[in-house]
């Protein structure tokens, strides 16, 4: 009989959300700009830093 191994990725998933919640924390991020900041969370940070280094 062979045995199952069983993974959690309870934390990987954990920190995803928490980097999604900092960066529509960071960026001041409507609903809605949160929401497609899921998909598109590297175009605002270049946004902000670009603005930084202005």
């Amino acid at each position: 009989m062979e045995k199952i191994k069983v993974e959690q990725h309870g934390f990987t998933a954990f920190s995803w959300f928490a980097g999604w919640l900092f960066t529509v924390g960071f960026l001041n991020l409507t609903l809605g700009k949160g929401i497609l900041a899921i998909v598109l969370c590297p175009y605002f940070i270049g946004q902000a830093v670009a603005m930084l280094a202005k």
